[in-house]
Parts: C-alpha cells; sequence; structure tokens
C-alpha cells in the first residue's frame, strides 16, 4: 500500500510536468524600429532642422513691349510710388538723394564707362524695397507716360522737325537758373531718340533729385 501511494504521487508529478512543458513560452515583444537623429559634434541628438526656402529677390522687370530705360523707369517710378502706399521714405531719400547726386556728376564728366553707370543703378535699384520694385513694375512706363508728365510739368519735347515750342507762356517764371536749363535742354529739337531720351532723362533725374531734398527736409 506504501508503494502504491507513492507511486501514485510520483505519476500525479510527472502529469504536473508534462503540463507544463506543453504550455506554450510567450515571447518578449519585438523592437519597434527607432528613427534616425541627427547628431552634433560630441554625439548629442539635436533636432532634424529643415532650412526654409530662401526667398527670391525682386528686380525691376523692363522685358514688356515699348519699355523704357531702367533709368527713366527708376526715376519715373519713384515719383510715382507717392500716389501709393509705399512711397519713397525719409530714410531711403537720403541713400537715394546721394546716388542720384553722383549718376548726375557720373554723367556730366565725360567720361562715365557704362559699366559704371549701370552698377549706381543697380545700387539705386537695391535700395527699393520689394514692395517698391513691384509696384513700379506693375506701372509697365512707356514713352506715353514720359511725354503725359513731360506735359504735366511744362516741359515740351523736341519732335525732330526743328519746331520745338519750349515752355509755355507763363511757365518757368519761378524756376532755377539750373530748372530753366534743364528744361531748355528737354526742349531741345532733335530727331536723334537718343538724344532726346537724354534730355528726358536729365529733366526726369532733376525733378526727382528736387523730390528727394523735399523729402529729407
Amino acid at each position: 500500500m506504501k508503494y502504491t501511494k507513492i507511486t501514485l504521487l510520483s505519476l500525479i508529478f510527472i502529469l504536473l510536468l508534462a503540463a507544463c512543458g506543453s504550455a506554450p513560452v510567450e515571447q518578449p515583444p519585438a523592437a519597434l524600429p527607432v528613427e534616425p537623429t541627427n547628431m552634433n559634434a560630441i554625439g548629442t541628438p539635436q533636432a532634424d532642422e529643415t532650412p526654409a526656402p530662401a526667398s527670391s529677390s525682386t528686380s525691376l522687370d523692363l522685358s514688356n513691349e515699348n519699355a523704357l530705360s531702367s533709368r527713366l523707369v527708376l526715376a519715373m517710378g519713384m515719383l510715382k510710388l507717392e500716389e501709393t502706399e509705399y512711397p519713397v521714405t525719409k530714410e531711403q531719400a537720403s541713400v537715394l538723394l546721394m546716388l542720384w547726386q553722383g549718376l548726375v556728376n557720373l554723367s556730366n564728366s565725360g567720361t562715365s564707362a557704362e559699366a559704371e553707370v549701370n552698377a549706381l543703378l543697380t545700387q539705386i535699384e537695391s535700395t527699393l524695397t520689394p514692395e517698391q520694385i513691384q509696384l513700379i513694375n506693375g506701372m509697365k512706363l512707356t514713352q506715353t507716360d514720359t511725354q503725359a508728365w513731360a506735359q504735366e510739368n511744362g516741359i515740351t519735347l523736341g519732335t525732330g522737325t526743328g519746331t520745338g515750342t519750349g515752355m509755355g507762356q507763363g511757365q518757368g517764371s519761378n524756376l532755377t537758373a539750373e530748372e530753366k536749363a534743364t528744361r531748355q535742354a528737354a526742349n531741345n529739337p532733335t530727331g536723334d531718340t537718343s538724344n532726346r531720351e537724354n534730355s528726358l532723362s536729365n529733366a526726369l533725374t532733376q525733378a526727382l533729385i528736387e523730390f528727394l531734398e523735399n523729402k529729407i527736409e
């Protein structure tokens, strides 16, 4: 009887071991993939930064049909900006006055190189804000606009027939000698288109310089 109890207990123990051995063993969860991180020079993780795209610069657009030269567009455009929400500021006027006066002196020297003139015009353009450049581009200034400006300011451009009318009666009575000389140069009739544009450019430049001087007073 004693051996029967021992045998029974041994059988129960063997059955228990068999039951435990057949139970499924739980596997540990698989490790999740780790996203790569940027490391600085000493191995410390740092945030992934994507550089912002550089803003595109706005430049003068002279591609429209019958476009004026950059000098005429800049001069007339700055005067017409006064009618917009982005007029030339006092701070800009101080810089622009110096640049335009330098351009006049360079042009009057008789020895100015095209590269030097273009460099000054580039500086003048870079003084304006992108908003101001966009407004000037939107004006699409042509010879018609310059003729209208000349009429409004009492300047009669030569027609190439030798019959330039000059300033109308009573016009120019309050002008300085320099201003009268500028208008007379613009009134000089000639069949040479480049000479006419130079005369108009001189008149516009002088008007712009006076405008800038008033801005900083």
